[in-house]
């Protein structure tokens, strides 16, 4: 009898996760709801993710609080699998960042990946929205970036930040320290097209020496904003 698998609507976020992990997971979210309560919120979380893979014995349940806090300021939110999974993988990053970058956690860092069909994958406003704030968190007191921060998740100027590749490598810095030289990093107020590429090669490049998984993505893709990517924390 076969048995039917744990569906995502992010086809990104999908593929961060085996069968068998999406099924774990969906079990541990679910075990966090309590028991006179309808619906899981952000309040029940950091218990159960303080002993998830990648996160135990690296974060602690205050780390794990104060974090989620910053996404979502009310506490007794609720929240679905999918956002879940997504401040799960942040989380790992998270974790990943605090040791040193040296522990290559599966789904932490593997966020820019393209299908090869020509299906279309839409940013949704909440997907926009964990991203921004995503950027806005670890990225906001970046000398060069704080000219273009704090962004605005109702508007579309994270696309257009995206341009010119210097938010990327940036994003990877954040992930794992030290993995680019920023001197190495163009950043012109207006970057002409070879210097973006250059970021943006430059991005691809060390987002492959980190254990990113890169498919079927090249430059004009970044510059273009037609690659939808996921930032964890300390990537999205």
């Amino acid at each position: 009898m076969s048995s039917v698998g744990v569906l995502v609507s992010d086809p990104w976020l999908q593929n961060q996760f085996t069968q068998v992990q999406l099924r774990t997971l969906r079990t541990k979210f679910t075990s966090a709801k309590r028991s006179d309560a309808e619906q899981v919120t952000i309040k029940d979380l950091p218990p159960v993710m303080e002993k998830l893979r990648g996160i135990q014995e690296v974060l602690t349940e205050e780390e794990i609080t104060n974090f989620l806090s910053g996404s979502y300021p009310d506490m007794d939110q609720s929240i679905e699998f999918e956002p879940f999974l997504r401040e799960y993988l942040n989380l790992q990053a998270k974790g990943a960042s605090k040791s040193g970058g040296k522990k290559k956690l599966k789904g932490s860092v593997s966020f820019l990946k393209a299908s090869t069909t020509t299906l279309l994958h839409v940013i949704n406003e909440s997907e926009k929205t964990s991203y921004v704030n995503h950027i806005n968190k670890f990225l906001g007191e970046d000398p060069f970036l704080k000219n273009f921060l704090p962004l605005d998740p109702a508007s579309n100027d994270i696309f257009n930040l995206i341009g010119d590749g210097v938010l990327l490598c940036k994003l990877i810095n954040v992930a794992v320290p030290g993995t680019i030289d920023e001197r190495a990093i163009n950043t012109k107020k207006e970057p002409n097209p070879w210097e973006r590429n250059e970021n943006h090669t430059l991005c691809l490049n060390s987002a492959k020496a980190i254990g990113c998984t890169v498919v079927n993505i090249g430059t004009q893709d970044l510059i273009e904003a037609r690659v939808r990517f996921y930032v964890f924390t300390a990537l999205t």
